[in-house]
């Protein structure tokens, strides 16, 4: 699902991720890809609590592998389900 996303970031080095986040699932892995006014949305189960910034970290962690980046950041929405990040090779 996430084909389209990772063929950007290795064609310009960066990509944005609009992502929505479901904490305490039972394991972290892309859900589906929606359609809407904003654009694409990634909805995204993060197997972590929203605790302590936990649920973020488990997400950049795994934003880190699926893209094999250096730099995943939160953008802005870190306290919130709705998340803009940005995927990157430079740190």
């Amino acid at each position: 699902m996430l084909e389209p996303f990772k063929k950007q970031f290795k064609e310009k080095g960066e990509v944005y991720l609009r992502v929505k986040v479901r904490t305490g699932a039972g394991k972290t892995a892309v859900r589906e890809v929606l359609e809407g006014e904003e654009g694409k949305t990634i909805k995204i189960d993060v197997a972590a609590q929203p605790v302590k910034g936990r649920a973020n970290e488990a997400l950049v962690k795994y934003l880190r592998k699926e893209f094999l980046a250096v730099n995943v950041k939160i953008i802005s929405g870190a306290g919130e389900k709705i998340k803009l990040l940005k995927v990157s090779r430079a740190a």
